[in-house]
């Protein structure tokens, strides 16, 4: 089993920023990819971005360009930086991991961005 846990969420004005990290504990070994997800009120969860064990990242289209997403294996963690926040980001974000087949979610950190 691997256990996360987000931290970084909050309320921020459009244009600002906010970091986002989580830390994996448990079974963490073996981890392949981690990253993030968002869920806003009413709709379906959807990818922000996921980074590979190898460092490759991939992003969604609308956080391309204002988003980074980066790994330390060693701290068995994963961070995500968010830049130019926009109202449309507002959302619960979800750190995410991949070990063996089986994905595992923590509880969730809510982004508030106001206009």
């Amino acid at each position: 089993q691997v256990q996360l846990v987000e931290s970084g969420g909050g309320f921020v004005q459009a244009g600002g920023s906010l970091r986002l990290s989580c830390a994996a504990s448990g079974s963490w070994f073996a981890i392949n990819t981690m990253g993030w997800y968002r869920q806003a009120p009413g709709k379906q969860r959807e990818l922000v971005a996921t980074i590979a064990s190898d460092g490759s990242p991939n992003y969604a289209d609308s956080v391309k360009g204002r988003f980074t997403v980066s790994r330390d294996n060693a701290k068995n963690m994963v961070i995500l930086q968010m830049n130019s926040l926009q109202p449309e980001d507002t959302a619960a974000y979800y750190c995410y991991a991949k070990r063996w087949g089986s994905d595992y979610w923590g509880p969730g950190t809510q982004v508030t961005v106001s206009s």
